[in-house]
């Protein structure tokens, strides 16, 4: 796929570097060289600096050849006008990422769409609807729904004491008949493998599973986990995820967030009805103590600093609450972050690649994750009538080594994928793929 994407954000970057990376033809479009350099010299991608708003910048990307043109500036305005003037020059299809929550109203989606762009993405309003669904389902690393939820993936930590730790999966399966999720996934050290029979759980693996709705309970016991109600948050950021994130809660939660610039605060209280907003520093210890942190019962820091974030969920944690979540923007910091305390790691780039990925795929994806602090993708598929994934049961298939089937969803049921089952037009499938999988999964779904 010809693919142009324009930018001077890490988000811009993030995903060149993501899509060259899976073999697609990519062009970056930025406005400085010295934005160029470091992701030329690690990624094969073309490049071309300049004004993305300027029709000859454009034209010099082959704007007028490409499949899809993503615009991923720091300024929102920048990339609804690119957009407009590259769909205009005969991009197939456009993409602008916005920040404002009024650009994302349905007025404005259809004004927009008049205008030539076919999709919006707010990365701040993905993750703070990850923040709210993780809020949700309290025992989860990180989830991710499929289909009205009948299928979910979930990301677990093994505990200490866990049931299923010291046994492999074929001992598990054997102990409990009717399991209702499957492993597809085990991160350990760093390292992310798809699970055969006889791999063995230890403690402290972060383990991904698909599972039916009733089958969360049985999931959280053999892993160690125990479910609990949110009633008190603490949010330490008020910007586009914090705001978000406060709205949706405080109808049913009690809320409390800081911000530490005095104008946004008074600005929060007015936005937010039924949130309690102090302005001040949550780094500062006696103010989180006077504020009374230690009664929380989450704790979610979404500032834009990374270390603010992780320091302040940390202290949070030593203060004795049970949920925290953090912001970390800086990919590196993910793999240490998830292991010195702190619940569930939250990155925008990562909750924007998962949007747009899908649209770079032949087959019919109805929604996408990036898992977060690891390389992989899970995809949720339409199977077509005629496509290869239809031709035989599961175990039969030559499904790329590097892939797993975790489940399916038929009439509106989620079901476990086992062996003898054989997938039919029209089903939704959740495939969980390593980078080198993505291709030759795609193409046992096209019809």
């Amino acid at each position: 796929m010809n693919i142009v994407i324009a930018g001077d954000s890490e988000v811009s970057h993030h995903l060149a570097s993501l899509l060259a990376n899976e073999k697609h033809s990519v062009t970056l479009i930025s406005p400085t060289y010295e934005l160029l350099k470091v992701i030329d010299s690690h990624s094969d991608l073309m490049t071309v600096v300049g004004d993305s708003t300027h029709v000859q910048v454009l034209k010099n990307a082959n704007v007028q050849r490409a499949d899809l043109l993503v615009s991923a500036h720091l300024d929102g305005r920048f990339n609804l006008l690119t957009a407009i003037i590259g769909k205009r020059l005969g991009a197939r299809k456009s993409i602008a990422k916005v920040h404002q929550p009024e650009y994302l109203s349905e007025d404005c989606r259809i004004h927009y769409k008049s205008l030539g762009i076919d999709y919006l993405v707010s990365p701040e309003r993905i993750a703070a609807k990850e923040i709210v669904t993780l809020l949700k389902n309290t025992a989860a690393t990180e989830i991710f729904d499929f289909s009205d939820s009948h299928l979910s993936i979930m990301l677990v930590k093994l505990e200490e004491g866990a049931p299923v730790i010291g046994k492999s999966l074929s001992e598990i399966a054997e102990e409990y008949k009717k399991l209702k999720f499957r492993a597809v996934a085990i991160h350990r050290k760093s390292k992310t493998s798809i699970p055969h029979g006889d791999d063995v759980f230890q403690e402290g693996d972060l383990a991904y599973v698909v599972t039916q709705p009733d089958g969360i309970d049985m999931l959280h016991t053999l892993s160690g986990k125990t479910q609990f109600d949110i009633r008190n948050v603490m949010i330490v950021g008020g910007g586009a995820v914090g705001s978000h994130a406060a709205l949706s809660l405080e109808k049913r939660m009690n809320v409390k967030l800081f911000d530490i610039n005095a104008e946004r605060s008074r600005e929060l209280s007015e936005i937010l009805q039924n949130t309690l907003v102090i302005n001040g520093d949550a780094r500062d210890i006696t103010l989180l103590e006077d504020e009374g942190v230690s009664s929380m019962d989450a704790f979610v820091a979404v500032t834009n600093n990374s270390e603010t974030n992780i320091l302040t969920c940390l202290l949070a944690r030593k203060m004795g609450v049970k949920k925290t979540i953090a912001l970390v923007e800086n990919i590196d910091f993910i793999d240490i972050s998830q292991t010195i305390g702190i619940d569930t790691i939250i990155n925008k780039k990562l909750a924007t690649a998962s949007y747009i990925l899908r649209f770079t795929m032949t087959a019919e994806v109805i929604s996408t994750k990036c898992l977060t602090g690891i390389d992989a993708e899970v995809f949720e598929f339409l199977v077509k009538p005629g496509s290869p994934i239809t031709r035989k049961p599961i175990r039969k298939l030559k499904f790329p080594e590097k892939a797993i089937i975790g489940g399916i969803i038929r009439h509106n049921q989620g079901l476990i994928a086992t062996g003898d089952l054989q997938i039919q037009a029209n089903d939704k499938v959740v495939v969980f793929a390593l980078p080198q999988a993505f291709s030759l999964v795609d193409k046992m779904f096209r019809s």
